[in-house]
Formats: C-alpha cells, sequence, structure tokens
C-alpha cells in the first residue's frame, strides 16, 4: 500500500463524507487519481463500507455489555449455528471468537435491562450448544474508536 492510500483511508475514517476533491488535497493528488484510488480501494475490499457513527444513548439505546460465550463442545453443527444466527442479531454489535475460558465475546447494545433479557432468553439462550454465558455490564465508555492507526 502506499503512502497516499494511507492518507486516503486516514481521512476517509476521520470523516467519510468529505468531497472527492478535499480528499484528494489531503493525498497530494489530483481529484481524477485520487477517485480512481478510491474505487480501487473499494474492490479490493480495503474499504468496506461506509457508516454514520450514532450515539446510543442519544437514540435510546442505554444498555451496553459484553458478553462472554462458551459453546459445550465444539461441534461444527452448534458453532455454525451460533455465529450464523449472532450475524442476524441487531443488538450484537460486534462478536469475536477467541481464546481463553470464553470461545466467544459480543458485544451487545439494546434499550434497557428488559431488551437485554429478552435477547438472553428468547434467543441466546435457545441456541444449541451453549453451556456458559457471562455478563459484563458497560458502566462507562472510556475509549471507542473505529479508525485504524494507518
Amino acid at each position: 500500500m502506499e503512502e497516499q492510500d494511507r492518507r486516503i483511508l486516514a481521512a476517509l475514517q476521520a470523516d467519510s463524507r468529505v468531497s472527492n476533491q478535499e480528499l484528494a488535497d489531503r493525498a497530494g493528488m489530483s481529484a481524477s487519481a485520487c477517485w480512481r484510488r478510491v474505487k480501487a480501494l473499494e474492490e479490493a475490499g480495503i474499504i468496506r463500507r461506509y457508516c454514520a457513527i450514532v450515539d446510543a444513548a442519544a437514540v435510546g439505546m442505554d444498555f451496553h455489555a459484553i458478553v462472554h460465550v462458551s459453546l459445550t463442545r465444539h461441534d461444527h453443527n452448534h458453532v455454525d449455528t451460533f455465529i450464523a444466527e449472532v450475524k442476524r442479531r441487531p443488538e450484537v454489535l460486534d462478536c469475536f471468537a477467541t481464546t481463553g475460558e470464553a470461545d466467544y465475546h459480543l458485544r451487545i447494545v439494546c434499550a434497557d435491562l428488559a431488551a437485554y433479557n429478552d435477547f438472553l432468553e428468547g434467543f441466546l439462550f435457545r441456541l444449541p450448544g451453549i453451556s456458559n454465558v457471562r455478563t459484563n455490564l458497560v458502566l462507562k465508555d472510556i475509549k471507542q474508536e473505529t479508525a485504524l492507526a494507518l
């Protein structure tokens, strides 16, 4: 990856609504060359998507938790079902397969404790192969970033 690509990516991570001309100026290139570079980064899958970062509390999503999930055994059917179902749930913002005590770590954001309880009882506890679920409530956001340090 060239330095101009890194400058493009850093600028888009800071503000994905920046105009192509401003992006080109920041990257030190012409607007047409910049547009082609951005398209190439998109096609290569380096730029996966563009989005707006929404303040969860401002839209009534006040419950934030990290959930540690262990499976009974690593049966491929249980793993495949767990992954497919978790991907479909809007409350699950992140899901990581990890080493250590838990097999998966989920970042959950929803309206309140009742909504979280519905998520647990109506969804997570009903999945096959779940052996243990441990919840850590997020008390305060200290740092939450989306930009990679390029």
